[in-house]
């Protein structure tokens, strides 16, 4: 455990929606939520706004959609939240060398590589505030919430406690101070499963856990899960900030806009998504060991299978024959409406001839065309461009007719107007190319 809190957790508040409503300004104050629009749709993030009716991230559009009706609901802009992030990790880097990514929102940051007198309290504090004043400025209004503490666990939890736009340093020693009546899913790791284990155990906040011996948890837990949380439970946590994460497996999945029933259909899609991960294997000069499926039925219920080979490979044809039959030990009569195969045991070698000398010729696909997320021409959140009206972003498309509200983030919340479809003096806008 390091001396001095010295590790910083930045988290961008609710990132997704809060870059929409910052370059939509009839949005600003309204609840947004982004992800996917369709009824099979997932919410990716929520604005505060419309979280106050309960909607959350990974909650099903059609669930959000009954909460707060009244919600925008966007598919989202990838390149925006891109070239927001690239601003934010710009600036993490330049107050310390040492940042570690998690996503485009989140990051570590290692203040010992800092530029800092030292790393007293205060001092921290004053370089956690202006680095979000920065933030703010840099990205145009975009608000970031940071913990500081003396390990990443710590710097995690401390981002949490006052978001949105918050500031919370834990000193040094007074950690499990903080955590003791926290309740014990505040420990990463502990999902439904672990929470209902130790539930019937008695254990229900951090405190609790705390009175548990390392034999008692791992007799409970396992020895890797049990130790982790022996160890967490007592602030203990010295994993070092990395500039570069190793990359521990490679995915493809898909979610189908009607349930799939038909197995042979099912084995199709697992092979094609197989090839695209033995590609994507071979472009990184990588192999794997373990190939997992996922499947989430018509009901939600998400379901995984593991299979692993005695030596890693990165071929297609025998990645997709452990996926298919992974896939016959599940129950599917009821439908499925994502599918996803993926290959982790990450190596940078390759054993030739793990099933003979001849590989295994992949199975054709099925002839009748595979299904696929619907693409509608103008999505909803969507920028474009018109030919009269200048810039402006989808409000919503059917029937033939597609509705645009013509506003940017340097403009005040503009007019909205309906168009045919196919009018050609409508166009998808694209930001320029880097250079």
């Amino acid at each position: 455990m390091r001396p001095v809190a010295s590790v910083l957790h930045l988290d961008l508040d609710a990132f997704f929606a809060a870059v929409e409503q910052r370059d939509k300004p009839s949005l600003r104050g309204k609840p947004v939520v982004v992800g996917g629009v369709g009824g099979r749709g997932v919410v990716s993030t929520a604005s505060y706004e419309a979280r106050r009716y309960g909607v959350r991230s990974a909650m099903s559009t059609r669930e959000a959609r009954a909460r707060c009706p009244h919600a925008a609901f966007l598919s989202g802009r990838f390149h925006a939240y891109r070239e927001a992030s690239t601003i934010v990790m710009s600036l993490l880097r330049e107050t310390s060398p040492l940042v570690e990514p998690l996503s485009l929102d989140e990051a570590f940051v290692d203040l010992e590589h800092a530029d800092l007198p030292d790393l007293e309290v205060e001092t921290v504090r004053t370089c956690a505030e202006r680095l979000r004043t920065r933030v703010a400025e840099a990205t145009e209004g975009l608000t970031a919430s940071v913990g500081i503490g003396t390990s990443k666990f710590i710097a995690k939890v401390a981002s949490d406690l006052d978001k949105p736009d918050g500031l919370v340093v834990v000193p040094p020693g007074t950690e499990q101070d903080l955590l003791r009546p926290m309740h014990v899913t505040v420990i990463p790791g502990v999902g439904p499963a672990t929470t209902e284990r130790l539930r019937r155990a008695g254990i229900h906040t951090v405190a609790d856990l705390e009175t548990l011996s390392l034999d008692e948890l791992v007799r409970m837990l396992g020895r890797a899960h049990g130790s982790g949380l022996h160890a967490l439970a007592r602030a203990e946590d010295d994993r070092p900030v990395m500039a570069e994460r190793e990359t521990k497996s490679i995915s493809v999945e898909g979610t189908y806009d009607t349930d799939l029933t038909d197995r042979k259909l099912m084995e199709g899609l697992l092979t094609r998504q197989a090839g695209s991960v033995a590609e994507r294997l071979r472009k990184n000069g990588m192999s794997g060991r373990t190939v997992t499926i996922k499947v989430r039925l018509h009901d939600f219920t998400t379901l995984s299978r593991s299979a692993t080979l005695p030596s890693p490979v990165d071929d297609g044809p025998t990645v997709a024959r452990l996926a298919r039959s992974l896939l016959g030990e599940l129950d599917t009569s009821g439908g499925v409406r994502l599918l996803g195969v993926g290959v982790s045991g990450l190596a940078d070698w390759i054993q030739d001839d793990l099933f003979g000398e001849d590989p295994e010729p992949e199975e054709p696909l099925p002839d009748e065309p595979l299904p696929g997320p619907p693409r509608p021409v103008w999505s909803p959140g969507m920028d474009v461009v018109h030919d009269e009206m200048g810039r402006g972003w989808v409000w919503g498309s059917g029937r033939g007719v597609v509705t645009v509200r013509f506003e940017t983030a340097q403009t005040p919340a503009g007019p909205v107007r309906s168009y045919p479809i196919d009018d050609p003096a409508l166009s998808a806008w694209r930001p320029p190319e880097p250079g």
